[in-house]
């Protein structure tokens, strides 16, 4: 077990790996300047919502820090929020195009080598609206 995880390290042979370094900025919320750190896949998609809303992230983050919860950082709400802005715009046109809806394409997708099929356990979950057509008949 230790051998597979230390080649975990290394499973991206010349595929760019997934860094989560936090790059800290600041933002205006209501005139008053505050700190935010975010990982950079967080910062462009902040970006990303601002041009396609034709706002700033100032305004964005505005926005979530007078929705979010009083126990509630700004950093997790802008998480949240981001989540949310990106469900709300998929689809099932978007997820066939992007690939979405079988895990041995996601894992080709990531690049992970077949060694690794033995941690998966290939069993399908049915999908949201596949599992209310199979309570329904069962309670028929």
């Amino acid at each position: 077990m230790k051998d597979i995880n230390k080649n975990a390290l290394n499973i991206n042979d010349g595929v760019e790996p997934i860094v989560s370094s936090l790059i800290s900025r600041n933002i205006t919320i209501f005139g008053r300047r505050t700190s935010i750190r975010l990982e950079p896949e967080m910062w462009e998609a902040l970006n990303n919502i601002a041009e396609r809303e034709g706002c700033t992230i100032h305004d964005l983050c505005s926005l979530v820090h007078i929705r979010k919860g009083d126990g509630t950082s700004l950093t997790a709400a802008i998480r949240v929020f981001l989540m949310l802005y990106f469900r709300a715009a998929s689809s099932e046109m978007g997820h066939e195009t992007a690939g979405h809806g079988s895990f041995t394409n996601m894992k080709v997708r990531a690049r992970i080598p077949s060694e690794y099929d033995v941690f998966f356990k290939g069993k399908r979950r049915l999908k949201r609206h596949d599992q209310g057509r199979n309570i329904r008949a069962s309670a028929a």
